[in-house]
This record gives C-alpha cells, structure tokens and sequence, in this order.
C-alpha cells in the first residue's frame, strides 16, 4: 500500500517565497541605486557639475533608503510587509523614469533621489524584516540569501546600465531600469507575507506551538530594544561604518578611469563587487549560523576595512578587481548579518521597527561619506584620504562592538526574549 503524501508534506515551505520575493526587492532597488556610478560621468557632462555635487545624488538616495526604515518598519509591523513592498517598487519605477526626463542637476536630486530613495526605503526594511520571522534555525542563511540580491544586483545592473547608456543613452537607460523595477520588482513584492502563523505554521515550518514559534512570537518593546547597551553598540557600530561603506559604489568607476582603466573595464568592478557581495551574504551569513552572529559582524568590519586597505594602493585593473571582490565578500556579509543579530537579540515581535531605527544610523554615514569623498576629489585631486579614512572606520566600528559587547555580557535584552 502506497502512502500518498499530504498536501503540506508536498508543498515548499511558504519561507521561501518570502526570501524569493525579498530576493527580488533587492535585486531591483539595490541594482538600481547602485547604477549609480555609470550615470556619473554622462551626468557630470551633460550638466557640466563637478564630482562631487553629482555624488550628492547618490547620497540623497542612500539617506533616504535607509532613514525612511524608521517609518516603513513600524508600519510594517502593524500592517504588513506587502503593501509597503509595492509602494517601493513602484516608487522606484516612477523616480527612474522621471530622472530620465531631468534637465537640470537640481530635477536628478528630485526624480532620482526622492524616487529611488524612497522607493527602496519603502520596501528594504520590511521585505527583510518579514524573512526574519519565518526561519529560526536557518535564520543567517536565509536572511544572506534574501540580501544576495543586492549583489546580484550589483553584479548585472551597472553592466546593463553600461550597455543602455552606450546604445540608448542615460535618459533611456533610465526608462528600461524603470521598467524592470515595475515589473520584476512589483510582481515579486505580492508574494512577501509577514509572519507564517498567518499559515498556521512556525518558523521553518515547524508546527506553530513550538519553541520556535514562541520565540518569534515574543521580543523587546522598541523603547526597551533602543535603551539597551547592545542596541547602542550596533547603531554607533553602523554609524561609524557606514560613512565610507558607499564610497566604492560611487566612486570605484571613476578613480579606476582616473588611473587609466577603460571605461568597459571600470565598470565591470562594480560587477566584481557584486560577485564578491553575493559569496559573502550566501556564504557568510550560513557561517553566521554555526560561529555566532556577533563574531561573525566583528569579522567582517575588519575585513572591509582590510580591504579599503588593498584599494588605497590599487593602480591597475587587476588590484582593483581584487579590491572589489574582497571588499564584496565581507560587505556582504555585513549586510547579511546585521538584521540577524537584531532578530536574536531583540526578537521577532517589533523587529522590522528595530530594524528600522538601527538603519537611521547608515542613512547619516550614506549621506555624509560617498558626497564628501567627491568633494574631497575636487579639492585635491586624489581619493586617497577618504579611503584611508574609511578603512580607519571600519577598524573603530569592530572595536566598539568588541568593546560594548563584552561589556555587556549576558546582561542584553535577547536573553529574556530568546
């Protein structure tokens, strides 16, 4: 006699889709943000603007991104990760295809780092707040594999960008990437659902009542989380780090033309990058699981800033490629560990509006760190301070989570909420 399995035992844990769909929430938003460096030079022609008020556009984009987390995470909390998805991605859309109708710099702030910026802060936080609540277990390996696709993304968006620019121009470059962010990024948002008790199920598909599901259940009050010593070690820790985590998103293209790379060949690093990004979410963020998270966050800051290192010496495509690879790997792992660290320490019941306020902090370094490295360009020439200068903070962003995290022991508010 044959036992045909049931319908649960043959359907995918639902989790999946979730990460698929955030997948493509970052693949999209992040892609795009991150075509920045192609559009630099064009722009910087076409509007005759020095470097660094044109880097001001990205940096517009990447406050906004990250502060908007502040709003979009509670609302996420109380509403549902879906909608506000959506909102993003059609934001996204819309500001792309009104930069590609900008006549002056001042309409590029507006179309591309309003709609862009808050596109991508509509839907960032709570498409990657949502993957938290359906796993335990797994949890740093599928929170690395939904923010691969913001490696991804910068692996094939920049090269497209490229290829766009160099047969449609930017403004029709603009249109296409709008385009996908619609359909791609939009159809995919439907499919994110905040929490698997909605399916009767518990994280990783456990049945609802185990200890798992207690777990996401419960968590800190966002006043009790923010009032912690572990709280305010990772957003000084984030906010030290993020001032020149961007920098190579903006800048990599043009000091590699600087030195004499092709302008195929520059901005394929931002490809390399990329690649590097996706091993490192994938990879280190499965790590995370098995070292501890907290090991895991101290590791890669010291390797990012190991790798600003090896960029403040490169003078040739191959070391660049190099730069960009290694620096990938762990700041992908960044990225991929963080929200983690805030789901085992806070827990699951207010995560994406902790998420959120945490993030305000790289929205600071975001605006700060990729303009005042052009600008510091224009002043004298060379990227070499603000490289070192983000290489020294990476190193300040590892000690503090040394220094606090040993300070505060067992003493954090994960241990009550675990």
């Amino acid at each position: 006699m044959t036992i045909q399995p049931t319908l649960a035992q043959r359907s995918i844990f639902h989790g999946w889709f979730v990460v698929a769909a955030a997948f493509a929430v970052m693949f999209v938003g992040f892609g795009s943000a991150y075509t920045f460096s192609a559009f630099l030079e064009p722009l910087q022609r076409d509007f005759g603007a020095s470097r660094g008020s044109i880097s001001l556009v990205f940096s517009i984009a990447g406050f906004l991104y990250f502060a908007l987390g502040l709003v979009s995470g509670p609302l996420a909390d109380r509403f549902g990760s879906r909608p506000l998805a959506v909102a993003g991605m059609i934001l996204v859309a819309v500001g792309l295809a009104a930069a590609s109708a900008a006549r002056s710099v001042v309409e590029v702030y507006l179309a591309y780092g309003l709609g862009v910026g808050l596109g991508v802060g509509c839907a960032y936080v709570p498409a990657i707040g949502a993957v938290q609540r359906w796993f335990v277990r797994r949890r740093g390996f599928a929170s690395g594999l939904a923010v691969s696709g913001i490696g991804l993304g910068t692996l094939a968006m920049p090269p497209l960008a490229s290829l766009l620019i160099a047969s449609v121009g930017w403004r029709g470059a603009y249109l296409v990437l709008g385009a996908i962010a619609l359909v791609l990024g939009g159809g995919m948002s439907l499919l994110i659902e905040n929490d698997p008790k909605h399916r009767g199920l518990g994280p990783d598909g456990d049945p609802p009542r185990d200890a798992a599901g207690a777990n996401n259940a419960g968590g800190a009050s966002v006043r009790e989380a923010i009032r912690s010593t572990r709280f305010v070690a990772l957003y000084l820790s984030c906010l030290v780090c993020s001032f020149g985590a961007f920098v190579p998103f903006v800048h990599l293209v043009p000091y590699a033309r600087d030195h004499g790379v092709a302008a195929s060949s520059a901005v394929l690093l931002l490809g390399v990058i990329g690649a590097g990004s996706t091993a490192g979410r994938f990879f280190l963020g499965a790590l995370a699981d098995r070292m501890g998270r907290d090991r895991s966050l101290i590791m890669v800051l010291t390797g990012m800033a190991l790798a600003m290192a090896i960029w403040a010496i490169a003078a040739d495509v191959w070391t660049l490629a190099a730069f960009a690879f290694v620096y990938g790997v762990f700041y992908g792992g960044w990225v991929a560990v963080l929200p983690s660290v805030v789901m085992d320490y806070f827990g699951g019941r207010n995560v994406s509006g902790i998420i959120g306020i945490l993030y305000t902090s790289v929205a600071f370094g975001t605006l700060i760190g990729p303009s005042a490295a052009g600008f510091a360009y224009d002043v004298n020439h060379s990227y070499t301070m603000p490289i070192l200068i983000s290489a020294a903070a990476n190193i300040v962003a590892a000690l503090m989570v040394v220094a606090i995290l040993a300070r505060s022991g067992t003493r954090a508010i994960s241990a009550a909420t675990r």
